[in-house]
């Protein structure tokens, strides 16, 4: 389990270094390898085993994020397959798959969320407000569907916040790498210095932090399941993973 940890660390070093080196082989494909090793770090942290000794479904949270981090990863790679305007669609398209999969996974959790709390959905409303009008005037026929994927990547950020603290703050970080991406695709004052390593960084940042955000939830939900009736805790069941 810490291995899967520490050779993503070492992915995520590599790729980024390469982008602030500008070396686009290395960057493109370390790329294709970050989420894959992300969803086995998830898939790992949550194989447990049921007292007759056979694996334990998963919970609905856990499968579904596996499903965005899949979306996340066709989006990464994917359009390598293509070129120009479709390249860009085709990551958008398979990104917006994985935003509206986030969201699913995060709904039953809302009542914890900021969607129960006005003042604190204020800074994500206006985060959308902000982010549609500086793309517009570059965006011309693509505003629709710019102002659809913003709506549903705040909106994942917004439900993250019923999850877990940490997964808050990963939606958050991942709302600055999509919008630092639309920035750099519509708006013609953009023009942020090694653009792609600090794209990449909120990325990667963010999607860590949603993993490890569900990952405390999941145990959250565990650990009253083994406490006994008398509060006293059970023997630890020795086939269970270490983590």
């Amino acid at each position: 389990m810490i291995a899967a940890w520490g050779v993503l660390a070492l992915l995520t070093l590599v790729h980024l270094v390469a982008q602030l080196l500008g070396a686009e082989t290395i960057a493109d494909t370390s790329q294709w390898f970050l989420m894959p090793v992300l969803a086995g770090c998830l898939w790992l942290a949550t194989r447990r085993r049921a007292d007759d000794g056979r694996p334990d479904r998963r919970s609905r949270l856990v499968r579904l994020v596996l499903v965005a981090l899949g979306f996340s990863w066709l989006g990464d790679t994917a359009p390598d397959l293509a070129d120009g305007d479709t390249a860009f669609l085709v990551m958008v398209g398979f990104f917006l798959c994985a935003q509206v999969t986030y969201t699913l996974a995060f709904w039953p959790y809302r009542a914890g969320s900021v969607l129960r709390r006005p003042l604190a959905l204020v800074p994500y409303l206006l985060a959308f407000v902000a982010l549609a009008v500086a793309c517009a005037p570059g965006a011309g026929s693509l505003l629709v569907p710019v102002v659809v994927y913003g709506a549903c990547l705040v909106l994942m950020a917004v439900t993250a916040t019923g999850v877990d603290r940490l997964a808050a703050v990963g939606g958050a970080v991942f709302l600055v790498s999509d919008a630092l991406i639309a920035l750099n695709a519509f708006a013609p004052w953009y023009a942020l210095p090694a653009h792609g390593f600090w794209v990449m960084l909120t990325y990667v940042v963010g999607q860590v932090l949603l993993v490890l955000g569900v990952l405390r939830r999941e145990r959250a939900a565990v650990a009253p399941a083994e406490v006994g009736p008398s509060s006293e805790p059970r023997a630890a069941d020795t086939s269970r993973s270490s983590r």
